[in-house]
């Protein structure tokens, strides 16, 4: 009888602490299942969704949205994905094509679809993110999309986002009080591609630029020579060279017109984790102090 008690006793044990380990409290928490599709954008989705979410991204850091091409790799990840954040307005050209062929059934979240945007030379620059003040936008429109899928942990996705847009605002500060001291007919340099639209629109820098708002397309002869009479017309101080761009147009461009050749600025792409621009913050930072540097008397 004793024996039989004593059994009972630890299988009643064993059958609290299999509950215990198991219930809601303890068990790991199922993560949502999170597209982006470039690392810019897989960041700033890591910011609002925190712990909640398993973020992959299609192009990542050091990578060229506009050339990309993908996978069998990226249909799986589209299939699987609950929500799917894209940047719009044909950064990502080739994606739409993915999402139909895997006929995915994911939540497809266009970040840029309240921004008005710029058009140059006919063609839409997809450059949103350039202007942080956009950015708070694309950081509400991530809220909103993933409280509809998780309203459960919909506080948490408003205290991150509250937090990351004050830090937004103290960016865009920053840039605007780092340019303050160079006079804005100083602010004038060359680029390898017309990716700082938005930037030159909020913060005063003209951006000159040989290939068009996709690196798709090479720079003709023609392209670079008018840059090149552009910028020794304009006296244009400095050439930057890109993280996703052929760097020997900008040699070429630099020497050619005997303005000093910049850093590397980031366009559209972050940097690994290791580098100057691993997150949005640190990337729009790495490139005011560049430009900062390069245009200084």
């Amino acid at each position: 009888m004793r024996f039989r008690l004593s059994f009972s006793y630890v299988y009643f044990l064993c059958f609290i602490i299999v509950m215990f380990l198991t219930s809601p409290t303890h068990a790991e928490t199922k993560k949502i299942s999170v597209v982006a599709s470039f690392s810019i954008i897989g960041d700033l989705v890591q910011q609002v969704g925190g712990d909640h979410v398993g973020i992959t991204m299609i192009v990542g850091p050091e990578e060229d949205a506009h050339v990309y091409q993908p996978s069998p790799a990226d249909a799986r990840k589209i299939t699987q994905a609950e929500i799917i954040f894209i940047n719009g307005l044909g950064f990502e050209g080739w994606l739409s094509r993915l999402i139909n062929a895997t006929k995915s059934k994911g939540t497809v979240v266009d970040l840029s679809s309240k921004i008005k945007a710029r058009q140059t030379q006919g063609e839409i620059d997809p450059h949103v993110w350039q202007d942080v003040n956009n950015v708070k936008i694309y950081i509400q429109e991530i809220c909103q999309a993933l409280i509809a899928i998780d309203p459960n942990n919909g506080a948490d996705y408003q205290k991150n986002s509250q937090l990351y847009i004050e830090k937004l605002s103290k960016l865009d500060n920053e840039i605007v009080e780092s340019l303050t001291n160079i006079p804005l007919d100083d602010r004038r340099v060359v680029s390898t591609h017309d990716a700082f639209g938005y930037f030159s629109a909020r913060y005063g820098v003209a951006f000159l630029a040989p290939q068009g708002v996709s690196t798709e397309a090479e720079a003709s002869a023609r392209d670079i020579a008018r840059i090149i009479d552009a910028a020794k017309a304009q006296k244009v101080k400095a050439v930057f060279l890109e993280n996703v761009a052929d760097p020997r147009l900008a040699r070429r461009i630099s020497a050619e017109t005997n303005a000093r050749l910049g850093g590397t600025l980031y366009s559209d792409s972050l940097t690994g984790a290791k580098g100057d621009g691993a997150t949005y913050l640190e990337m729009m930072r790495h490139n005011v102090k560049e430009i900062v540097r390069a245009l200084k008397p």
